[in-house]
């Protein structure tokens, strides 16, 4: 047997234990990601599933709710024209319906209620809120406020975008039911505007399963008293 064979043995028998004994004093195991993601994933499930088993009072069920969904520009400006946010809307407003809620389809939305009116949810205005509310029969409003922030990865060259959802349930009365924030990221390539939708869809979820709670649960509260601090 040549030298550097004899040689490159010793140094095998020599050097791997040492790393072995130092990867296993870390309590390192290759399944460890897979492991840490699958345990998010089944927590993030046990959480949703907690918050739709959340008896609802069938009287609710049959209350209609107004979903709007708005988004906010870089410049601060929010934009409301309801048919720019088809798909949005159905993310949410689908999930809704499949737990048994009333809402209005975004026809009937478009067709009985005035952009001004639309706008003055997005612009915090109360009374303009109430007046709409009480005169299309709504007995909740769901406004969802959407803004996405595209930008270049400052280490490879693609595109990125960050989401943020902000979603507020009021009565008619303007008392605020639920409030919830859901926010995610992702590489985006050529189709910023696609993966932002992605990315709503993604947490869709989690932001219904919230909504749905806080309203079981105070909704009832409306026009009455405080809902009490979960």
């Amino acid at each position: 047997m040549r030298p550097i064979h004899v040689l490159s043995k010793i140094l095998m028998v020599l050097v791997l234990p040492a790393i072995a004994g130092s990867v296993y004093a870390q309590g390192f195991k290759f399944s460890q990601p897979d492991d840490a993601d699958r345990a998010e994933s089944e927590a993030r499930q046990a959480k949703i599933a907690d918050q739709l088993s959340t008896p609802c009072k069938a009287a609710l069920k049959d209350r209609k709710i107004m979903v709007l969904i708005g988004e906010r520009r870089s410049n601060g400006f929010i934009v409301a024209q309801q048919q720019n946010y088809g798909p949005h809307f159905q993310a949410i407003n689908t999930r809704l319906r499949a737990l048994g809620l009333k809402t209005y389809t975004s026809e009937e939305i478009r067709r009985q209620i005035a952009q001004a009116e639309i706008d003055a949810y997005f612009r915090n205005d109360p009374d303009a809120a109430l007046n709409a509310s009480k005169k299309h029969g709504a007995s909740f409003i769901l406004r969802g406020l959407i803004s996405s922030q595209a930008s270049m990865n400052p280490i490879i060259p693609v595109n990125q975008v960050v989401v943020d959802m902000d979603f507020t349930l009021t009565g008619a009365d303007g008392r605020v039911i639920s409030d919830t924030h859901a926010n995610s990221g992702s590489y985006a390539g050529a189709d910023v505007q696609h993966m932002a939708l992605t990315l709503v869809n993604e947490q869709a979820d989690e932001v219904v399963a919230k909504l749905y709670s806080d309203y079981c649960s105070n909704a009832g509260l409306a026009g009455g008293k405080k809902p009490q601090p979960k």
